[in-house]
């Protein structure tokens, strides 16, 4: 359940269709900026076109791209640009990141392009503003803390990343992607609708999940049998069978509200949401716990790769936690305390891999910060890449270095906003964070791998790994 943001993140290529249906650029400039110069430098490219495509070239996810490397150098970590159809201040600034996030609704505002809202629904957490995310937000925070509480919760998920690796037993060669959808897709489904990994209603969901995946990402253009449609249709079979599923519940509780068991059960007694803000809230907590996570699992399993030290270093950990536990037991939040170094490898692939390369504002009003001017309603795009890989922030910023997360609080610090920041910081994080520990504990654990080919993440701007991370893999000896 991650990132409402992060997956989202792979949505802005839809607005895409701004660049065929934009209006011309004078229509949007702000007077004081063409009479008084007080915005940031830039290039606003083409008509129509302005700077898009450029900014949209796939890139290796942890550079920060040769659109953003060059104007960077030219105009400084703060410009102007033309994007998805509209005037654009572009971010690459440590402090104005951190200004724009902590300033949600009251300077700046949630601004994904239009064709989002069309295939996330009205009601979905992601693009809803003002005090109807506030309301939902705080929904997903009561949520995360019901289910990580529930008895079941490690149990389920430690359950699920063994019946995944005990798949390869007989296998040489995986290809990690689908491997860890298919795991945080179980885990997820699991947690939210309480449905196990081998029961129709769980393929059937899967099966239009990727169809809406294959949509989000693509042209958004609703014609009859484009991705874009399909995956419009696909989101309302899910909502048909989601809302079976809630009746279905409802009907076994027999209207007790009052028993509050799991997560779907504590969404079922809100009074606050309507019905379909009930079934767009299960939509975007799967699609915050499938896809993004997944992404993370494969980020620190490509890093890693190319690390032995920090691989050897993370695998003597897990032996020692292994070591102090009978054999039988499961994992328990006393031993998820104990990965220490494990956290250090997690952030340090949120740092290397940005996921969430930016995400989309816009600004409420003039907006003056230090010698610029942010006009009213330009598009604002903090850039979280440009700052994770700031060497003036860190030290050998390229490089995958887990042990620079040692006795520091780097993880909760203005250059470190993986899961975004302010109001809108994502509520599911340590959820992904508890996901991607246990598969690596029993990964480490299990198996020897190395990459296959050189496969690197891309960000396109969603990050995907092109040929899907194939891994050659050797079984460990489980003996003690």
């Amino acid at each position: 359940m991650v990132g409402f943001i992060g997956i989202l993140f792979a949505a802005c290529v839809v607005g895409f269709i701004g660049l065929l249906f934009g209006l011309l650029f004078l229509d949007h400039f702000h007077p004081l900026v063409l009479n008084l110069g007080l915005a940031p430098r830039g290039s606003f490219g083409w008509p129509l076109v302005g700077e898009t495509l450029g900014f949209l070239r796939p890139h290796p996810s942890n550079t920060l791209g040769g659109f953003l490397g060059s104007h960077c150098s030219r105009y400084g970590r703060v410009f102007k640009s033309h994007l998805f159809g509209t005037p654009t201040i572009v971010s690459c600034d440590q402090e104005l990141n951190h200004f724009i996030l902590q300033n949600e609704e009251k300077l700046f505002q949630c601004s994904y392009p239009r064709p989002i809202h069309g295939i996330l629904g009205k009601s979905s957490m992601i693009v809803v503003v003002g005090e109807t995310h506030k309301r939902l937000r705080n929904l997903a925070l009561t949520l995360v803390t019901t289910t990580k509480s529930r008895p079941g919760f490690l149990h389920d998920i430690e359950s699920i990343a063994l019946h995944i690796i005990s798949s390869w037993q007989d296998k040489r060669r995986i290809f990690f992607c689908e491997e860890a959808r298919k795991f945080t897709f179980s885990v997820i489904v699991k947690q939210v609708l309480g449905l196990s990994q081998d029961e129709p209603q769980t393929a059937r969901i899967l099966e239009d999940f990727l169809t809406f995946m294959k949509g989000l990402i693509s042209f958004p253009l609703c014609i009859p049998g484009s991705p874009y449609a399909r995956a419009v249709q696909a989101r309302g079979r899910i909502s048909l069978t989601v809302k079976a599923i809630v009746e279905e519940r409802r009907r076994k509780k027999g209207g007790d509200s009052c028993n509050k068991d799991d997560f779907l059960d504590v969404l079922l007694s809100t009074n606050d949401l309507s019905e379909e803000e009930k079934v767009s809230f299960v939509l975007d907590s799967l699609l915050g716990g499938y896809e993004t996570t997944s992404l993370l699992m494969s980020m620190a399993v490509y890093f890693l790769g190319q690390s032995p030290q920090a691989l050897e270093q993370l695998k003597r950990e897990h032996q020692s936690i292994r070591d102090n536990r009978n054999k039988d037991e499961h994992l328990t939040i006393d031993d998820y305390k104990k990965m220490e170094f494990t956290q250090h490898v997690i952030n340090e692939a949120l740092r290397c891999g940005n996921i969430v390369k930016f995400v989309h504002r816009k600004a409420l009003k003039d907006v003056r910060y230090k010698e610029y001017l942010i006009p009213s309603g330009w598009k604002v795009l903090p850039v979280f890449t440009a700052v994770h890989l700031d060497s003036s922030l860190h030290e050998n910023a390229l490089h995958f270095q887990p042990q620079r997360w040692e006795g520091t609080n780097q993880a909760t610090c203005k250059k470190f906003t993986p899961f975004g920041g302010g109001p809108r910081l994502c509520p599911g994080s340590e959820l992904a964070k508890v996901e991607t520990a246990f598969f690596l504990h029993h990964l480490v654990l299990n198996f020897r791998w190395k990459t296959e080919g050189n496969d690197t993440p891309m960000a396109y701007p969603y990050v995907e790994f092109p040929s899907g991370l194939p891994l050659e893999i050797e079984p460990i000896s489980m003996e003690r």
